[in-house]
């Protein structure tokens, strides 16, 4: 059944009419000024790390990555996987089914959080182990994993609210969130690595309260959304709506894994070179996973729009929006591209020195490269997602 609330959609935007680039600009523009926020977010810590403890802490910092990367890849697969459904049903304005959708969400995201939690924490350092990570360094790696490892609660449930609001048309939540965020993180980052020497478990401890901070921030945020005001009868999952969504999330999670297994096949080989190589490979990688945001905000925006146009059944605008995402992907690509090639090294050089800005000058021009490839693949692949196909990407 159809709730056709007034106020039901005040605060969130609908995609299904008026004119699409401009839509498409005011919605992606926070995403994007949120992810420059995110450069100061994980730079920080880096850079503060670096400078302050040494490049052995640089390098345990950047090993936890790719373990950290398919963490949040999971949960960030359970996020999308609803936000395509609420998309597609605020979109056909069936409110009943997105109040129904967001409570189910929810509920089994947190209990899905919890269990990898605890599968985390215990076997941090088995992992770190087939990794092969430097004996020396062993120590300070399982500290600063276990501490982001607890805080993966606060990471879903971030993303769950972000998720959710983008596709309802909401993208600034999202921005505020991430930026408030970012400031108590470079603050708190100072004061306990720089001031109190708390080393990378002050980073770690930093890095998991601005997450906690910015749930909280999207949670005073949407409890002003109509949407978001359920009933008592919905507080309980939905068991037609749960297998539908444990059906998309199945693929998009199994995407994760290939992306992340072939990020820590990388970096258990990266690390059998030394620490300054791995710091190098280390510095590299922040910048290009700081330039890769670009390219999720405009696949998100994508998605957002092309959900909710299922939704209502408008074909004819899905493809048009397709179109004017990956021709403004692409432009994006090149102008990054350009900026990286021209000054690199000067940007590597807050992370790192001497020969590990050799290293990482080397990594930063073949990342140029692949933003050509990479920006309208993402584009695309989250509008194939968002049109219900999740096995094909």
């Amino acid at each position: 059944m159809k709730e056709n609330d007034k106020g039901e959609h005040s605060m969130t935007k609908d995609m299904t009419t008026g004119k699409i680039m401009p839509m498409l600009v005011q919605f992606t523009v926070p995403l994007v000024l949120g992810n420059l926020f995110q450069l100061t977010y994980n730079a920080v810590d880096s850079i503060i790390v670096g400078h302050f403890v040494g490049k052995e802490a640089l390098a345990a910092v950047g090993i936890c990555n790719p373990i950290t990367t398919l963490m949040i890849l999971f949960l960030n697969g359970l996020c999308m996987g609803a936000a395509i459904l609420m998309g597609t049903q605020y979109g056909a304005r069936d409110y009943d089914t997105l109040h129904r959708q967001i409570s189910t969400t929810m509920i089994s995201g947190m209990v899905f959080s919890i269990i990898l939690t605890l599968i985390c924490v215990i076997f941090a350092e088995p992992i770190l182990m087939l990794m092969q990570v430097d004996p020396s360094i062993m120590q300070m790696t399982k500290e600063y994993l276990r501490i982001i490892f607890w805080g993966l609660m606060f990471t879903f449930l971030y993303n769950f609210f972000s998720s959710t609001l983008r596709a309802l048309g909401d993208s600034y939540t999202s921005f505020l969130a991430i930026t408030v965020s970012a400031l108590v993180n470079v603050v708190m980052d100072v004061i306990l690595v720089a001031g109190f020497g708390m080393g990378v478990r002050g980073a770690a401890i930093a890095t998991t309260a601005s997450q906690v901070l910015a749930a909280l921030i999207c949670l005073v945020k949407i409890s002003r959304y109509p949407v978001f005001h359920i009933r008592r009868k919905y507080l309980r999952p939905d068991g037609l709506l749960l297998k539908e969504y444990i059906g998309i999330c199945i693929p998009m999670m199994a995407q994760s894994i290939v992306i992340a297994v072939g990020g820590t096949f990388v970096q258990s080989h990266i690390n059998q070179y030394g620490t300054v190589f791995a710091a190098g490979i280390s510095a590299a990688g922040k910048i290009f996973s700081v330039v890769e945001t670009g390219a999720i905000a405009l696949a998100s925006a994508s998605a957002s729009f092309v959900s909710q146009n299922v939704g209502a059944r408008q074909f004819e605008r899905i493809r048009t929006v397709v179109k004017q995402v990956c021709g403004l992907s692409e432009v994006t690509a090149v102008v990054i591209a350009i900026v990286l090639l021209l000054f690199g090294r000067y940007i590597l050089s807050f992370y790192v020195t001497d020969e590990a800005v050799v290293y990482a000058m080397g990594n930063l021009k073949v990342y140029s490269a692949g933003l050509l490839l990479m920006y309208p693949m993402y584009a695309l692949r989250q509008t194939v997602q968002a049109l219900g196909n999740v096995r094909v990407p």
